[in-house]
């Protein structure tokens, strides 16, 4: 299986998908979540997740060190989601970009299955303010580097999954 990257907008099914190309590999699965609950609403998304997944599962906590949880994942099936909040979490943190991106892409080169899922978010209008640009840029950068290394890049649209590489 390798590598698959799956790109889309908000509510495209990236998650349902990355979730049932993981379970096509035997159990026990390890998810990797990047996001924090900053408030009740956060919350419930990451309980309606973790109520979806169900049993099989172990969840690995990675809002910055996603390297260090790939690596920590061992040869289990792993589905990283999403690496939009991880490069969110790492822009507001102040962290070097750049090294962090050299690191996640060594990282993934794993020896299990891995699916890699995250926002598309340069297809609309120029943003209006400096560091949702920066974002923008950062992510399209990001986006560009884990595409060259994935085997599978699929572009979620209304939950059907778009072939790309």
């Amino acid at each position: 299986m390798g590598l698959h990257f799956i790109l889309g907008g908000a509510r495209s099914g990236k998650s349902r998908h990355g979730e049932a190309l993981v379970t096509a590999a035997p159990p026990p699965w390890t998810y990797i979540a990047t996001a924090e609950a900053g408030d009740a609403e956060m919350e419930a998304r990451i309980a309606t997740h973790r109520a979806r997944r169900g049993d099989g599962w172990t969840t690995m906590e990675a809002p910055v060190d996603l390297p260090g949880a790939l690596r920590a994942a061992g040869k289990t099936p792993v589905l990283v989601d999403c690496l939009t909040l991880w490069l969110t979490n790492l822009m507001l943190g102040g962290h070097d970009i750049a090294a962090a991106t050299d690191a996640l892409v060594e990282a993934l080169a794993r020896p299990a299955p891995t699916v890699a899922i995250s926002n598309e978010v340069g297809l609309g209008i120029v943003p209006e303010h400096a560091l949702a640009r920066a974002f923008r840029d950062e992510a399209g950068r990001l986006h560009q580097r884990i595409a060259a290394r994935a085997d599978h890049v699929a572009l979620m649209v209304a939950g059907i999954p778009l072939g790309v590489k």
